[in-house]
């Protein structure tokens, strides 16, 4: 048996886009016995899935992890996070291990120079470059997200409204410089012209609410249609209708949403992946961050909503508590143009 352990305490995305690294060693190596160590607040991204024989996560101490890990005598360790942590856990531990290539200096010269030097894949190939040591290879179908039956969230649990379908829009992102601003919001949810579930932490909320209470203004005969028994997104002059979702659920019962969702729109965060992870069309909006990156939409459809030709953009890897010139042209000059899917 191989024992071998992954390494990746954060974010949401990152691990998600992990997956594929999971899946193939455990499909791919005989009798491998997958374990994953990540932070407490992400085990419901690991713990259902079905490739993982075992999770290890991140307490208040680094050296009781490490303690804990230590007992497992561990043939193999891949380094997908490639931070002061992970190193000091390869260290600790002492066994053979492949590390991901953060591709700092080309992030560097991007953000600084706007020299882009950045190769021209995707970062699950590099996530998967970090075990190639152990012979895998990408088998090609992209990434996982597994939801517990408890989980699933049930169409006819929904407003009337939502329940022939929706549209999902994260609203929500870590930073600042990747949110597109309420009138913006706004202003996309206008072009759908559909009913819309706002998705998002409780962080969330009050925008959400801000966006709801707009449509509800622009359409105060809802209640009304409704008590009549009428669907208001019949109604030819507003079909704009908006659930604020945010905060409403825990994260796999919003991944559950984005699973049912007839596509998805969102900001450069962790619900995009999980929307790829579906296969869902994604609209994939980006302010301070770009795709070269390398963390776009993997193997899915997708269509991107960006500012070109900024000469501040991108101004971060990850992003900021406020523009950095104070314009925030890379969002407030948006420009929402596509074709719904059916």
């Amino acid at each position: 048996m191989q024992k071998i352990l992954i390494l990746r305490f954060s974010s949401i995305g990152d691990i998600v886009l992990t997956t594929p690294v999971i899946r193939a060693l455990k499909r791919q190596l005989d009798n491998a016995e997958i374990h994953y160590c990540t932070k407490q607040s992400f085990r419901s991204i690991i713990e259902y899935n079905p490739y993982v024989d075992k999770a290890h996560y991140l307490g208040e101490s680094l050296n009781d992890l490490i303690a804990e890990l230590n007992k497992e005598k561990f043939d193999f360790v891949v380094d997908l996070h490639n931070n002061l942590r992970t190193r000091l856990i390869k260290t600790r531990l002492a066994r053979p291990n492949g590390t991901f290539d953060k591709l700092n200096f080309r992030k560097w010269l991007l953000v600084n120079l706007k020299y882009n030097a950045m190769p021209d894949v995707h970062i699950v190939e590099r996530y998967l470059a970090a075990a190639k040591k152990l012979g895998i290879s990408n088998d090609g179908e992209g990434l996982d997200y597994f939801i517990p039956e408890k989980d699933e969230v049930q169409m006819s649990s929904l407003p009337e409204t939502h329940q022939n379908g929706y549209y999902g829009m994260a609203i929500g992102a870590q930073h600042y410089t990747k949110r597109l601003p309420v009138e913006k919001l706004i202003e996309l949810c206008e072009k759908i012209n559909a009913p819309i579930m706002l998705l998002g932490g409780k962080e969330d909320f009050e925008t959400g609410e801000l966006i709801a209470k707009h449509f509800k203004n622009q359409n105060p005969n809802n209640e009304q249609r409704k008590t009549n028994n009428e669907n208001p997104t019949t109604n030819n002059q507003q079909r704009t209708t908006i659930f604020n979702s945010c905060g409403k659920y825990n994260l796999n019962q919003s991944a559950s949403l984005v699973k049912q969702c007839k596509a998805l729109f969102t900001h450069d965060t962790g619900l995009m992946h999980i929307g790829a992870a579906f296969q869902k069309k994604i609209y994939s909006i980006w302010g301070n961050t770009v795709p070269e990156f390398g963390m776009y939409p993997y193997k899915t459809d997708f269509g991107v909503f960006e500012v070109r030709g900024l000469d501040c953009r991108p101004c971060s890897k990850i992003g900021y508590s406020k523009c950095p010139r104070g314009h925030f042209k890379c969002m407030r000059e948006q420009s929402f143009n596509f074709t719904l899917p059916a």
